[in-house]
């Protein structure tokens, strides 16, 4: 690979920072303070969540429609121009209402970046057949970005606008303001993109020609099981280390270094993609995030609790890739729009439970740790179905 093809996917990493790292997850970030100055429990906490999932389902519904009039390196850029947008607004609103719309519609915005991002990284992978499973790691994992980003900015900005009634707006200001710079990169790998020729499948090519659900029905049903789990952790552990009495430090530094985790699954487990056709790789990193989910349910003690972030972030976006590689595998690039949107659309049914029935869970006894064994349960049930997923 050439410096500009590195570059190029350097760039087209922002897609999963902007429509993930930020949209999606710096959120659980924010949920703390803006828990108890507005009032909330934590099932409606949550709800915010599935709100975001929500949208992101119909968003990933959406998405193969507009891929039959418009490109995929359209809908990239357009896709992270309106969830900058939609993530600005939520600055401006404190009814609960308000904020579940416009959490829904920056859950459909991010679903389009999200597959038209993974699309033109299957694509780029085609190129350089080595590094397939590489590239799709340094795409997802360019949520790390995201994540660190907002670790560095949402704590510090929580604590500068403490006395300030909603204090919690100036992070969603700020978070949007780096969506954007991250959608103007956007602007060149979708352009440059655009115009590559859609790849073809190798001759003599045995494997089925289209999409069909009941192909991959174990890596599906794993999957969308992955979605129950992850998002829960995602929501509400921050929270959980406050409710435990770590400071913004100490959440900043679990937050950054999970997200330096996420920046780094791709190399760690592009191996793993590159070597197996079937749902082992997406069985085993569930398998390890159930594990990841489970330790600050069981303890406090903060190595143990940085460790269970560490090892939650270099595994869960190469959960997501996995899928992208599973289907890269078994289809020929034809089908593959519709084989990505399959998985996210899964994914997102999966997220839209996960929030609203762990808050539920932690609104009871127990607490938050209740519902992250819950979670970890969820995350273990899909790696026994994703393992049975063979290939095609």
């Amino acid at each position: 690979m050439d410096a500009r093809s590195w570059a190029l996917a350097v760039a087209l990493s922002l897609g999963a920072a902007v429509s993930l790292g930020i949209t999606r997850f710096a959120y659980g970030l924010l949920l703390p303070a803006m828990r108890i100055d507005l009032g909330w429990n934590y099932t409606l906490a949550g709800a915010m969540n599935t709100a975001n999932a929500l949208g992101y389902f119909v968003g990933a519904l959406l998405t193969p429609r507009l891929l039959r009039s418009r490109g995929p390196g359209e809908l990239l850029w357009a896709g992270a121009a309106a969830a900058t947008v939609f993530m600005a607004l939520s600055g401006f609103f404190t009814d609960a209402a308000t904020l579940l719309v416009q959490r829904f519609a920056a859950g459909v915005a991010s679903a389009v970046v999200f597959v038209a991002g993974g699309l033109l990284a299957a694509r780029l992978g085609t190129r350089y057949p080595g590094r397939g499973g590489l590239l799709l790691g340094m795409y997802y994992g360019g949520t790390g970005v995201g994540i660190v980003l907002s670790a560095l900015l949402v704590p510090w900005l929580l604590d500068l606008y403490v006395a300030q009634p909603h204090g919690w707006q100036w992070s969603w200001w700020a978070l949007a303001l780096v969506c954007a710079a991250g959608s103007v990169v956007l602007v060149w790998p979708a352009r440059e993109m655009s115009r590559w020729a859609l790849p073809t499948a190798p001759a003599g090519n045995a494997g089925p020609q289209t999409f069909r659900w009941a192909d991959f029905r174990f890596g599906l049903a794993g999957y969308t099981l992955f979605g129950v789990g992850y998002i829960g952790y995602m929501t509400f552990v921050v929270a959980l280390l406050r409710v435990q009495g770590s400071t913004a430090l100490a959440v900043t530094v679990f937050y950054a270094l999970l997200g330096c985790a996420v920046v780094a699954s791709g190399r760690i487990w592009a191996g793993l993609l590159d070597r197996h056709r079937d749902g082992r790789p997406l069985g085993t990193l569930n398998a390890l995030l159930g594990f990841a989910t489970i330790l600050p349910a069981l303890t406090d003690w903060w190595p143990v609790v940085l460790g269970s972030g560490l090892l939650f972030g270099g595994v869960f976006l190469s959960v997501v890739a996995s899928t992208t590689a599973l289907v890269r595998h078994n289809l020929p690039p034809a089908a593959w729009a519709a084989g990505i949107s399959a998985f996210t659309t899964v994914f997102a049914a999966g997220q839209i439970a996960g929030p609203t029935v762990v808050g539920w869970i932690a609104d009871g006894p127990g607490g938050l740790a209740r519902g992250l064994v819950f979670s970890a349960l969820a995350l273990w049930a899909g790696a026994a179905l994703a393992v049975r997923q063979k290939a095609l």
